[in-house]
């Protein structure tokens, strides 16, 4: 089963810093690599490391990005900047972060010191280390230190299959041969945000871009320094390290338990939805319209809908939101946004199996559209849904969403939701599945749990532009589809 594109999309969303919410009150990046610019030129000072001769610093100016040289010459890098990134990250290059250095080569001619075990290439694997197979080699005891592997350092091939990583996560030490980078952050920097950076662009192969050589390429000490990676935080590197092991964890289920494949796929699905609701599966586009003027125009086209339409030109009323939205989004209510039917059954005299509209209450319905069986009918249809609506369930299952292609009937359990104006149905469909948790929680009763009209009609939603509507409607259409040609395969 081909779980890389599940986890090159975790990481890809991870090093855009939408994996995880930013928190303004976390020191920026920009102090960070002050501090390790502050750092450096101590232990220059104390003669414990050298200067490099390459050394830059990227900045922003005017919207466009610089890197200032040792040799005081700078240079616009725009174009090698390959996307926008968080207000308080910062782009970098990797050896202005880090120590690095290659490990001990053997040499017969100076095979003189205490012996010790190493690690090359042939022992470094993304998942880990294979520890089974160690040699030993001798290390003199100037050369201990720089050749010794200690808990949090990265292991970096420079050969074989260069760029392959893991970080030494061991109480115990251990030294590494000349063709392993082991790479060492500065400060507090995490060891393991970089190792993801690594895996994903080494998934990507944008790493290819960084090796030489015809045939069998490696991964040279500064080639392996300019590589230019986004720099959160220290408390979001924490969170997004969290975070994507979190997702792995799902997707190992994948891989490795299928007795539990269905949990972690709507684990995953439910982890997209999450993304989606918050602005961060898709890109904003500036071009598109507002939302907010979507919505105006929903009620200067919809008038029924004046008098019961909060006013969601402007979030400032809203309380207690449960997260930040984009720029151009707008917080609203489920009845600003669909017109809301509340199901009654019909009469018992009016139920037949043979002529009339169709009826469905509570579980009757299942799936995305609603399924060809063998259906109840009324002659004296009152709740109607109309063709394009959802229904959703207010009593148990509470929360379950269809969407129905044709006109029905509902019954006490149900409820349609007709959008209102130009909003997506399809759109709307995805929006509204998200919140089952939160309608069972509101849920309340003693015989069964049921939700009312008002709770729905109150429930504060969400609204993208019309245009990323579509276009988070389609990213998550395409997710969905990629997780379940991966349950087909099984």
């Amino acid at each position: 089963m081909d779980t890389k594109k599940l986890r090159q999309k975790i990481l890809d969303l991870a090093i855009r810093g939408k994996l995880v919410p930013q928190d303004p009150n976390d020191e920026p990046a920009s102090v960070l690599i002050e501090k390790i610019r502050t750092e450096k030129e101590r232990l220059i000072k104390e003669k414990k490391i050298k200067r490099d001769k390459n050394e830059s610093y990227i900045y922003r100016s005017d919207k466009s990005y610089y890197e200032k040289f040792a040799d005081g010459s700078v240079k616009c890098i725009d174009e090698e900047i390959p996307f926008d990134i968080p207000e308080s990250w910062e782009w970098c290059r990797l050896g202005s972060i880090t120590q690095h250095n290659t490990g001990k080569t053997l040499d017969k001619n100076r095979n003189t010191g205490k012996l010790f075990e190493y690690i090359t290439t042939s022992n470094i694997y993304w998942e880990g280390f294979e520890l089974d197979t160690l040699k030993e080699m001798p290390i003199e005891e100037n050369g201990v230190d720089r050749f010794t592997v200690r808990k949090g350092d990265l292991l970096v091939c420079e050969g074989g299959d260069a760029g392959r990583s893991a970080v030494w996560d061991y109480e115990r030490t251990i030294c590494f041969q000349n063709h392993v980078h082991r790479v060492r952050p500065y400060l507090s920097i995490e060891s393991w945000y970089i190792y993801f950076f690594l895996h994903k662009i080494y998934l990507s192969k944008e790493i290819d871009q960084y090796k030489k050589g015809v045939g069998i390429q490696s991964l040279s000490g500064d080639a392996l320094a300019s590589i230019l990676l986004p720099l959160p935080p220290i408390k979001e590197q924490q969170h997004i390290i969290l975070e994507i092991k979190q997702c792995y964890g799902f997707v190992e289920s994948i891989e490795l338990n299928q007795a539990s494949l269905q949990q972690a796929v709507k684990a995953f699905k439910y982890k997209i939805l999450d993304l989606a609701i918050r602005g961060k599966l898709v890109p904003q586009d500036p071009n598109d319209e507002p939302a907010s003027v979507l919505l105006e125009r929903i009620k200067s086209e919809h008038p029924e809908s004046k008098n019961k339409a909060s006013k969601t030109s402007d979030n400032s009323h809203y309380e207690n939101l449960p997260f930040e939205i984009p720029e151009n989004w707008v917080w609203a209510k489920f009845q600003d946004v669909f017109e809301i039917v509340m199901g009654q059954s019909p009469e018992g005299a009016y139920i037949n199996h043979t002529d009339g509209c169709e009826f469905h209450q509570g579980k009757t319905f299942f799936g995305k559209t609603l399924l060809n069986h063998s259906y109840i009918f009324t002659v004296n249809p009152t709740k109607i849904a109309t063709p394009d609506s959802l229904i959703i369930c207010v009593r148990a299952p509470v929360g379950d969403v269809n969407m129905t292609n044709r006109k029905v009937c509902i019954g006490r359990g149900l409820c349609a939701l007709k959008p209102i104006g130009d909003i997506s149905i399809q759109f709307m469909f995805h929006w509204v599945s998200y919140f089952k948790d939160t309608f069972n929680k509101k849920a309340t009763g003693t015989t069964f749990l049921a939700i009312s009209g008002d709770t729905l009609k109150c429930q504060d939603i969400p609204i993208p532009p019309l245009a990323e509507q579509k276009r988070i409607s389609d990213s998550i259409e395409l997710a969905y589809e990629q997780l379940d040609m991966i349950i087909a395969e099984l």
